[in-house]
């Protein structure tokens, strides 16, 4: 397998290391960076893009051009960003990249963001966004949730939610780089990796918290799917770097899940960091990556 040099890591990882950290920046300035860097990611002429409505919410659909994607599957992305930036067009290059790889369209949405919008309103859009694919003709199990960091939170919280509520799963769902424990943040990982990982860090994380649950004084259990109950989910793929600092929650979940009865495979990657993917352009890593969240997804679909 292709691998990118330790020297070409570590110049990725200092620069990461400079620009990327949450806890040190405004959220003016986080959503204004990452419009800049959307405007500079690759494009593709080789899929569609078309806006989408959801009750209130914008979303935009991928889909590949060739072969044509079958009509009544779908992938639903969930974006990450600490729950307070994120948007379509940052998202495009992973989502169509990810689109390609499954050869499956995927439908990103933007839910209501923090600090303007707190707990519980992102994880409502994310039930909202699947009820919406019920209601417009498609089967649960022709859908396959997807999420990076927070968005991956996100994903988890909606099958719990959807679980406990009774409702029909989606056939699978890929998490990437999770944040599986929003409120306690006593994964070891915060500690062992904390000066390997140029992106994520205990302080990064507790922002994300803060910003999200606002004024809340009773923290909601879903907030830390790790400790709920995990019985019943469909089948998961977790991707996680062996240097970031959400390693534990990515590894805590995968033995609780196996212990509850769920189909679950691991993948850590050696030398990476949270939600590398983004670097497919650039790393042949983070590509074959997205190449296993593709078969994944097939695998889920073609059932």
């Amino acid at each position: 397998m292709e691998k990118t040099s330790i020297d070409q890591l570590a110049m990725i990882k200092n620069y990461l290391n400079q620009t990327n950290r949450f806890e040190s920046r405004s959220v003016e300035q986080i959503r204004q960076e990452m419009a800049e860097t959307a405007a500079s990611l690759p494009s593709h002429s080789d899929v569609k893009v078309e806006q989408a409505i959801i009750g209130s919410m914008r979303g935009e659909w991928i889909i590949p051009m060739q072969p044509v994607p079958p009509q009544h599957e779908v992938i639903l992305y969930f974006h990450g960003g600490g729950f307070i930036a994120g948007t379509c067009e940052f998202y495009r290059d992973l989502a169509t990249r990810i689109a390609k790889a499954s050869g499956t369209k995927i439908l990103t949405i933007e839910y209501r963001l923090a600090p303007e919008y707190p707990y519980p309103a992102a994880n409502e859009d994310c039930i909202e966004a699947y009820q919406w694919l019920l209601a417009n003709g498609y089967s649960a199990n022709d859908i396959v949730f997807g999420g990076d960091s927070v968005g991956a939170s996100l994903a988890l919280m909606t099958l719990i939610s959807l679980r406990n509520e009774g409702r029909e799963l989606p056939a699978g769902a890929f998490l990437i780089s999770p944040h599986t424990d929003l409120v306690h943040l006593d994964g070891e990982s915060y500690q062992s990796r904390a000066l390997l990982d140029p992106t994520g860090s205990l302080e990064g994380s507790k922002r994300i918290l803060n910003a999200y649950v606002g004024t809340c004084s009773e923290l909601d259990p879903i907030l830390s799917p790790l400790r709920m109950d995990l019985q019943g989910l469909p089948e998961l793929l977790v991707q996680v770097g062996d240097h970031e600092v959400h390693l534990s929650d990515s590894t805590r979940l995968t033995e609780r899940a196996k212990a509850a009865g769920v189909q679950v495979e691991l993948e850590i990657w050696e030398n990476m960091w949270s939600v590398f993917h983004f670097l497919a352009y650039m790393l042949p890593e983070a590509q074959q990556a997205i190449t296993k969240i593709g078969k994944f997804v097939r695998g889920k679909l073609d059932q």
